[in-house]
């Protein structure tokens, strides 16, 4: 059979790649056109929430279809679109008051970017502030303002004249913590009129390698671009919706405000904060920019032309956020929060065991996100080991994808102890195969 004329994401065709064919899914599980079973351990790219197929969710979507399918929301608005927001806000930390809706994760980025810039042109009479602060390692999005404050590298070489500047803060590896904060303090006294916002992946930097840090850097960051008066974005397009064991990954600051700052108004709460892939469950696409009031009423304005200039066709399509708002009630009504907690525990059990093996350079998890790093002389996304490991175990029923020598395991909250260590054991498996040079 003839290659259908499609173009995949981050695959090289040139390597003649083979594509398995899905014909269904349920749950955890994946089945393809000629009859293998395969377990879903990323969650199909982090989307997936409660599992393939859930009932709920389909259900909403098939009622929503029928009813509104589609309208412009720049005249328009529709109940779904307001009850999702009300349902986004009512769990969001204090302080969030206005949701901006998108169609993913990347767009939901440039859209915190655009409104950082555009109210501090609004708040200094069209002097805006030019410059980001990131993390290192940082991975944002594929969009070019995305690609700007993510990390500079095989993602984005190609693009680079294109790319605005940004200050690079070093990555809080444990023990380097104080070096993350005291770059963060010395931009700011040296480049404080200049910083537009500081945008963080809160306690986990996907693409970057699922490297995390602990809660109390991330208030610290926050607390200091409080005190200086710069807001920051939560990028918690990969880790909302329980990924890392709270509702939001920025939910863990409550109550870490460190000793001896001065009151800080809502605390350490973002100023905009950006989700996507799971928002619907990992039904449909769909972003969200939840912004302080602050941020927007900065905008607000009888000349028009001080409006947010920014939207799409498919802004808040009412299907997708029926789909959203059904995952929310998900949440509600089943014990969703004692399955990430029951998946972390089973994670620790298994990343124990490998904690100490020669060829394991790290283990690290949090939430239902659980790492395996490989020794490399040279690691990195292209690291060889990647597409050798994802081979091996699709060819063993269980899906990963490796960022580079790292290996992750991402799972959706319904898959079971036993397909979930069937992924950890694969794992442990490999790590006894030749290592890829």
């Amino acid at each position: 059979m003839p290659t259908p004329p499609i173009w995949h994401p981050f695959t090289q065709h040139g390597l003649g790649p083979e594509f398995p064919r899905i014909e269904r899914a349920e749950g955890a599980m994946l089945f393809t056109e000629d009859g293998r079973e395969i377990v879903d351990a990323i969650a199909s790219w982090w989307v997936t929430l409660h599992g393939h197929g859930h009932p709920r969710i389909a259900q909403a979507i098939a009622r929503q279809a029928q009813q509104l399918e589609q309208v412009i929301f720049a005249q328009f608005t529709h109940g779904p679109a307001e009850d999702l927001a009300q349902g986004l806000l009512a769990r969001a930390p204090q302080g969030l008051e206005t949701v901006f809706f998108s169609d993913n994760g990347s767009t939901a980025v440039e859209v915190a970017l655009k409104m950082a810039i555009g109210h501090w042109a609004r708040e200094r009479q069209g002097r805006g502030r030019p410059l980001f602060a990131a993390l290192e390692h940082a991975y944002h999005g594929d969009t070019f303002g995305a690609m700007a404050v993510g990390e500079r590298g095989v993602f984005t070489q190609e693009y680079a004249p294109l790319l605005f500047d940004v200050a690079r803060l070093p990555f809080p590896y444990p023990g380097k913590e104080q070096e993350t904060l005291k770059a963060w303090e010395d931009l700011l006294a040296q480049q404080g009129e200049r910083v537009a916002a500081l945008i963080v992946e809160p306690l986990v930097l996907g693409a970057g390698g699922m490297l995390t840090y602990p809660p109390d850097v991330l208030a610290r960051l926050a607390a200091t671009a409080r005190r200086h008066g710069v807001p920051w974005i939560a990028d918690e397009v990969m880790t909302g919706f329980g990924r890392t064991g709270s509702f939001f990954a920025v939910d863990q600051l409550q109550g870490l405000e460190p000793a001896g700052d001065p009151p800080m108004n809502h605390g350490l709460t973002p100023d905009l904060l950006c989700l996507s892939k799971g928002i619907t469950g990992g039904f449909l696409p769909l972003g969200a920019t939840l912004a302080s009031g602050a941020v927007f009423q900065a905008f607000q304005s009888p000349q028009r032309e001080r409006m947010f200039f920014h939207g799409h066709s498919y802004t808040a399509n009412p299907i997708a956020c029926a789909a959203a708002l059904a995952s929310l009630e998900v949440f509600s009504q089943e014990p969703v929060m004692e399955r990430v907690q029951a998946i972390g525990q089973w994670h620790d059990e298994k990343l124990s065991a490998l904690a100490g093996h020669p060829r394991v350079a790290a283990v690290r998890r949090v939430g239902v996100i659980a790492a395996v790093e490989f020794r490399a002389a040279d690691g990195g996304y292209l690291h060889e080991m990647a597409p050798a490991l994802s081979a091996y175990s699709l060819s063993r029923g269980v899906l990963l994808r490796p960022l580079g020598n790292v290996v992750y395991i991402l799972p959706p909250y319904c898959i079971s102890h036993e397909q979930l260590n069937k992924a950890h054991d694969l794992i442990a498996e490999s790590l006894e195969l030749p290592a890829p040079r």
